[in-house]
């Protein structure tokens, strides 16, 4: 069963712009609130020793953006995001629940009524809870903790990496799709007999494709 967490990080900023810069009707004006709500899906793998295969999650966010050029549309985004990540192969599989803090450069463009937003940023998360499958004795499928070193390798709870992507706005409506590129080492190295039949250490990394849909305001 799917655990919902709805996390939405609401600012009052006050955002330099210019009026020709809108999508369908939203424009930023200077004085206007730039903020919006996300909900998603994504496609998240483990890879490294551990290698694990696809496995679709679901993003919850609140988000806030800040303009930081008056002469050209480029924003500073943040939010607080509620992610479902892990890997899936065969029996096994790694699921986990996190909260994840982007900080994203966007630069806008204008292609008819759309608003064109590449991004590229880092991101911080943390992992509230999860669980593993792992392979146990006589070849049977056992769940353990996907945080407890001492029944398999055990992941830890801090990560971060970068992400990039594309947005289209229009008329407060918003699409984007990118790619999660995990650059921490999220395994405890631990013992990985469970994994693989040694003990030795082991580098996990947590990468994902994504796809939110919202609306900003």
């Amino acid at each position: 069963m799917k655990k919902l967490f709805v996390a939405v990080l609401l600012s009052a900023i006050s955002i330099s712009s210019y009026a020709q810069f809108s999508s369908g009707g939203f424009s930023l004006s200077e004085n206007s609130l730039y903020w919006g709500a996300r909900f998603g899906v994504t496609g998240a793998k483990l890879t490294g020793n551990l290698d694990l295969g696809m496995k679709a999650g679901m993003t919850l966010a609140g988000v806030v953006g800040i303009r930081l050029s008056e002469s050209t549309p480029v924003f500073l985004e943040s939010g607080l995001y509620y992610t479902e990540r892990g890997g899936k192969k065969n029996k096994r599989s790694v699921s986990y629940n996190g909260l994840e803090i982007p900080l994203l450069v966007k630069y806008g463009f204008q292609v008819d009524e759309f608003a064109i937003l590449p991004f590229l940023g880092p991101y911080f998360s943390y992992a509230v809870s999860g669980k593993a499958k792992i392979a146990g004795e006589g070849g049977k499928t056992v769940e353990v903790g996907a945080f407890d070193e001492k029944k398999w390798t055990g992941l830890k709870r801090a990560n971060m990496g970068f992400k990039v992507g594309v947005g289209a706005e229009y008329n407060k409506l918003y699409l984007e799709v990118g790619y999660q590129l995990g650059v921490t080492d999220i395994s405890k190295n631990g013992n990985n007999e469970a994994i693989n039949g040694k003990v030795d250490d082991i580098s996990i990394k947590s990468n994902a494709f994504f796809m939110n849909f919202g609306v900003n305001f």
